[in-house]
């Protein structure tokens, strides 16, 4: 669902860019914006990089984000009439895409672009989401500038405006870094890590939304199901799931999130204890005991031998949270922090299976430590794309055992889509 500058400047709700909308557009004369910007070719394909077209995107981006209209003559910054732009092909549009890319640094991810008419008065708009990452600087031959939009105008960026956005940016970063840190301490209060192993992760975007919107039981419990549905996806049914042993459908509230209870609490079922957790500005967060896993028949490891294949569905489930969340919110990066925490007196084991299946701990490392793993994820990416951070992140916190291979989450490939 789109809510561009269209949209609030016509008093329309959310909703996607249609022929009608554009069509209003003109009628009532819409002005170009810092946020809304009037083109009437779309730029070419072949030497896309050489054209305005990158300076246009990174203005956006350093602007806070806003919509391109290709399609459109103005006059007076005003829209007055619809243009045809001809077709767009998927070649076409992923040279728009890769430009924002490889013409921009840092890069901008995440372009929506959309298609709207019918031939005689086909339209694009591409959409540049705002970004944490600015200035953006265009670079041509030995120069660099940063563009940024005054009002409907796109201008370039004086010294000490370009000094001030790398201070923002900075400032972001840290204030990223502590609140993640206080998100991951919230989730691991309360566990029992001196009897067992437990994983914990959270997730936070980057540019949370500035009115966190509380969403319905429903909804949530939507959220929670998708998550699980991506996270078997990710790593199959060769491993136990966390997200299977809590209550998806029925989402208690917590202080600005929607928490799905652990359902594990028999007796004989404590062992896969889960809880997470999805708040209204986008964050998720999930902790599940990952030490003390059934070995055999009535016989469960010691707290701090770690199967390796409970630590890759944990973490597909984990991107499957971030996953149905982006799909549901428009949420394009995610910042990342995995732990493994354990306070009991012997160092953790990180096991995996040999090629019979047996238990095999010949290259494990034993862990008086775990070291958080941090990263950042693009939720909006492609399926390939987004499958290959899923391995990527599993082989990252496997190595720290001393293991090398993923078990369960198979290195994607072009088929996987």
């Amino acid at each position: 669902m789109d809510f561009t500058a269209i949209h609030r400047l016509l008093g329309r709700e959310p909703g996607p860019i249609t022929d009608e909308l554009l069509d209003a557009a003109v009628e009532n004369g819409v002005k170009e914006t810092d946020d809304l910007d009037w083109k009437s070719e779309l730029p070419p394909a072949k030497a896309l990089q050489s054209t305005d077209y990158p300076k246009d995107i990174a203005a956006m981006a350093n602007s806070g984000g806003g919509t391109i209209i290709y399609g459109i003559e103005e006059s007076q910054k005003a829209a007055i009439k619809r243009l045809d732009v001809g077709e767009l092909t998927e070649t076409h549009e992923r040279a728009l895409r890769s430009a924002a890319v490889t013409a921009i640094s840092p890069p901008i991810f995440g372009l929506g672009i959309r298609e709207v008419g019918n031939p005689g008065r086909r339209a694009v708009a591409v959409l540049v989401p705002a970004s944490a990452d600015g200035p953006h600087l265009i670079y041509r031959n030995e120069y660099f500038g940063a563009p940024i939009r005054n009002d409907a105008d796109t201008v370039w960026m004086k010294e000490r405006q370009i000094e001030a956005m790398y201070r923002a940016r900075f400032d972001e970063r840290r204030h990223e870094a502590e609140a993640l840190a206080n998100l991951y301490r919230d989730a691991a209060s309360g566990r029992d890590t001196n009897q067992r192993a437990w994983f914990i992760a959270v997730a936070s975007p980057r540019l949370p939304a500035s009115q966190p919107v509380r969403p319905p039981r429903g909804q949530a419990g939507e959220i929670f199901e998708a998550a699980l549905v991506h996270g078997v996806y990710f790593a199959g049914r060769g491993g136990i799931h966390p997200l299977e042993a809590v209550d998806r459908l029925n989402p208690r509230p917590g202080l600005r999130r929607w928490v799905a209870a652990n359902t594990a609490e028999s007796q004989h079922s404590r062992w896969k204890e889960s809880w997470a957790s999805c708040h209204h500005d986008g964050a998720v967060t999930l902790a599940t005991a990952v030490g003390g896993h059934p070995s055999g028949p009535n016989q469960n490891n010691p707290g701090e031998r770690i199967d390796s294949s409970a630590i890759e569905c944990a973490i597909a489930d984990l991107m499957g949270l971030i996953r149905a969340v982006s799909e549901r919110r428009g949420t394009n990066e995610y910042d990342v922090r995995i732990g493994i925490e354990w306070t009991g007196g012997a160092p953790m084991i990180i096991q995996t299976v040999d090629n019979s299946g047996y238990v095999y701990d010949g290259t494990s490392l034993p862990l008086a430590r775990y070291n958080p793993v941090v990263v950042t994820v693009r939720a909006d990416a492609d399926s390939l794309d987004y499958y290959q951070q899923v391995h990527d992140l599993a082989e990252d916190c496997i190595n720290q055992g001393g293991l090398t291979n993923v078990r369960l989450i198979s290195p994607p490939s072009p088929n996987d889509t």
